[in-house]
């Protein structure tokens, strides 16, 4: 006697004698089996075979009965190569493909920790600091600069002898005009936290990456240097081994060997002070019963560094809320007197900021701390500044000047951050894979949700033995799953009755599943491939700078202007936009265009209607670098970062994005398709481009281009084209550079107020000026340069 499956699955209490041409309910009494016939007996046990969803003939490979035919397999890869194709098209579109150009090979690579990088600041008060770029610090005159934050990173650590994903927790050591800094390192390749060091000599401006300081065999951070007796000592973070250790150089500032382990405790971040007679250590330890991670403070007193030391009265002094700044954010200061403990604030992340705390009462018997305002310039630009998202480390010290210097870490992302995209990419795939089998439901491409040899009941075959312990054993894990095998199992089929794709509703239906497909596949792309989401400034030399966004534009664009300024503003290296109003009222500051921005905005009213205007000096201006950038030109801040990085290596040069070929007898203007079938460029159009503003304002002006600038204001055009053959007559060598962006949106083809809104007329009006210009500065058919010479491929 065999048994049939399909009818066992519907009523587990009842069994079907198989006897080749069909099922007999038979029905177990006592130990015996009774045959029941018609209706009666057993009841419904007579439609079992019929109730079933799931047909299973007795050969269980018979493949006309498998949910999973030919066609359900057809519609998946479909499916998925239609959604592969609309995540590879955002990507690119969207996901940044140079984001590791400019960065160390070896290093900088995506850290569950974050992507921590030390800035400098200065100020005339410990409590009141503004970052370098602010201070308008230029190292040479023959350089791009002036400097900009952050002044070390894991791409300049990298740079040096030590990969390094990022650096953080910077310590200050002053000899007479040097600076020395301290940091942790997390090395790239053991994911373990080393203590780096760099020199500077020019107040903070530079930095030379002298290599690690520091490496044992544990996890090191929070380099706290000091003087004691004459010589220079160290005390890291060693709370791995569970030890507080004081180093001393022996070789400053490379060499270093242990001293002594002042303290057997797991003490984090731990500062030491010479304060009343006594040397203090302000610390935490999280290793107790019921202690606050990030909450808890610790007091320790010594007559010496080297100990004995002794516990506070009052320990533990703080275990609190977590934001309240307990754990340390780095080095105490004495300030008019008074001392100050900084603290970090962890509250809805790991070193959200930093809080500062002037102590009123320090004894070996009391404590207590009053919290103190402190004014340090944040960025208002997200994930596109280095400290965007929080920044919880600060060492402030006065420099020989009387000017008090602070160093700061910063992130431009979350603690976790890595892990929380990954894990949101996985669920969009899952999201992508849910939505196609829905879909595929509606359409009748797939039957069943869970494969019929998939379930419990057809998994193996059954013994008696096994079928007594089912029968007795109806709500175990085993039924259930057969019940939930049918119920999932049904669902396409409800779904095919609801869902009618032929109907107006139903296509409707279709089309937001198809859509709701589509987005959750450009998000899978987005959280798995496309980093933090930042679009970052490119070091040149492992240092930034920061340039002045210049645009002209008139009353009719008003509304243009403002998204202009929202967008541009929130890109790494822009510090400043300048709006040149060429005609009308110019609009009211700061209401209608600094609202929502992140960098100030100066509007510059011009009394005469010209588009030399573009290019007037501007005293005003305190970069070096400008990017003359059309106020109807939408691009991405990668590709005006790119551009940026690219002119920093030639600074003499008009770099930019739309590449133009003048050649020939016959001058003729024409787009970009001409330049690319002739196979190379000789001008720059100006309306997106980077100039040195002292240069190309001082030709532009000058005695010989005052012929070019009648004809401009003849022609109401071509004051681009004037500066580039005011570029080729200065110089011998080359004067142009293109960066080929990504993607641009040219809003002027949706206002229809462009200059250049009839192309037939504008390129007539340009080939008379190439004509005039030839005349009056010679050729540019010496000047002609191909595309794809770079070796980053930014120019293809």
């Amino acid at each position: 006697m065999r048994v049939c499956r399909q009818c066992w699955y519907c009523r587990p209490f009842h069994r079907r004698e198989f006897s080749g041409t069909g099922c007999s309910p038979v029905a177990t009494v006592g130990g015996s089996s009774t045959t029941a016939t018609g209706g009666g007996g057993v009841g419904g046990a007579a439609s079992c075979c019929h109730m079933a969803r799931w047909r299973w003939d007795n050969n269980i490979n018979n493949k006309n009965n498998n949910c999973f035919l030919s066609s359900t397999v057809g519609f998946f890869i479909g499916s998925f190569v239609v959604y592969g194709f609309i995540g590879a098209v955002y990507a690119w579109l969207f996901i940044n493909p140079h984001a590791s150009m400019g960065m160390a090979s070896s290093g900088c690579l995506p850290d569950s920790e974050g992507s921590w990088a030390i800035g400098v600041f200065y100020g005339d008060s410990p409590f009141s600091l503004r970052p370098i770029e602010a201070m308008n610090v230029w190292r040479n005159e023959s350089s791009a600069w002036p400097v900009a934050n952050p002044v070390v990173t894991c791409a300049s650590a990298s740079e040096s002898i030590f990969p390094s994903n990022f650096v953080a927790d910077p310590f200050l050591y002053v000899q007479g005009d040097t600076l020395f800094l301290f940091y942790e390192t997390k090395n790239s390749i053991t994911k373990q936290g080393d203590i780096g060091v760099s020199k500077s000599d020019d107040k903070g401006a530079t930095w030379q990456h002298l290599g690690i300081a520091l490496d044992e065999e544990w996890h090191l951070s929070f380099p706290f240097v000091f003087d004691y007796l004459g010589q220079i000592y160290m005390m890291p973070e060693s709370s791995a081994i569970g030890e507080l250790r004081i180093y001393r150089a022996f070789n400053f500032p490379l060499q270093w060997k242990l001293e002594k382990v002042i303290l057997k405790k797991n003490m984090v971040d731990s500062v030491l002070i010479d304060y009343n007679g006594k040397y203090w250590i302000f610390g935490s330890d999280y290793t107790g019963f019921g202690v606050k991670k990030n909450g808890q403070m610790e007091i320790w007193y010594s007559n010496s560094p080297l100990g004995p030391w002794k516990p506070h009265k009052k320990n533990p002094i703080y275990n609190t809320d977590k934001s309240f700044g307990a754990r340390n954010g780095g080095r105490p200061l004495v300030h008019d007197g008074n001392l100050y403990r900084i603290g970090q604030d962890c509250g809805d992340t790991y070193g959200r900021r930093v809080r500062v705390f002037r102590v009123k009462v320090l004894t070996e018997d009391e404590f207590e701390e009053v919290e103190v305002s402190i004014d340090i310039d944040n960025s208002n630009k997200g994930r596109n500044a280095w400290n965007g998202a929080r920044h919880h480390h600060l060492d402030v010290q006065r420099l020989s000047d009387g000017r008090w210097i602070g160093f700061v870490d910063g992130d431009r992302v979350l603690s976790g951050d890595s892990g929380r995209r990954f894990f949101l990419g996985c669920a969009s795939v899952m999201a992508v894979f849910g939505l196609v089998m829905l879909l595929g439901a509606v359409f009748g491409a797939v039957k069943c949700i869970i494969p019929i040899n998939w379930c419990p009941h057809n998994a193996v075959k059954r013994s008696d033995l096994f079928l007594t312990w089912e029968q007795s054993n109806l709500l175990s894990s085993s039924s259930k799953l057969r019940q939930l095998c049918g119920r999932l199992n049904r669902a396409p089929s409800f779904l095919r009755g609801m869902v009618k794709p032929n109907t107006g509703v139903g296509r409707m239906v279709v089309f937001l599943i198809l859509v709701a497909g589509a987005v959750q596949a450009c998000m899978a792309v987005k959280y798995i491939f496309g980093g933090d989401g930042a679009e970052q400034p490119y070091p040149l030399k492992g240092s930034y700078s920061q340039f002045t966004l210049l645009t002209m534009t008139y009353e009719s664009r008003l509304w243009n202007l403002k998204m202009y300024v929202k967008h541009y503003s929130k890109c790494a290296s822009v510090a400043e936009i300048v709006v040149v109003w060429n005609k009308g009222e110019p609009p009211a500051l700061p209401s209608e265009l600094e609202t929502g921005t992140a960098v100030p905005v100066r509007v510059r009213a011009e009394g005469k209607n010209s588009l030399n205007n573009r290019f007037n000096d501007d005293p005003l201006i305190k970069n070096r670098a400008v990017l003359e950038l059309d106020d109807d030109i939408i691009m991405s801040c990668d590709d005006i970062e790119r551009g940026f990085r690219v002119w920093r290596e030639h600074p003499d040069r008009i770099v930019g994005f739309y590449p133009r070929l003048a050649e020939g007898t016959g001058l003729k203007y024409d787009g970009e398709r001409f330049a690319r079938n002739r196979k190379g460029y000789n001008m720059i159009l100006t309306g997106a481009a980077f100039i040195d503003a002292r240069l190309a304002f001082r030709r532009y002006w000058s005695k010989e281009a005052a012929g070019g600038r009648e004809a401009v204001d003849g022609y109401f055009n071509c004051e681009d084209v004037l500066m580039n053959y005011l570029y080729a007559n200065a110089s011998s060598s080359r004067t142009v550079e293109y960066v080929r962006p990504r993607w641009v949106i040219d809003t002027s083809k949706f206002s229809g107020v462009a200059i250049s809104g009839n192309t037939q007329r504008h390129y007539s009006i340009r080939t008379k000026c190439l004509l005039k210009f030839s005349e009056m500065y010679g050729g540019l058919e010496k000047q002609k340069w191909e595309f794809d010479r770079r070796e980053d491929g930014w120019d293809l």
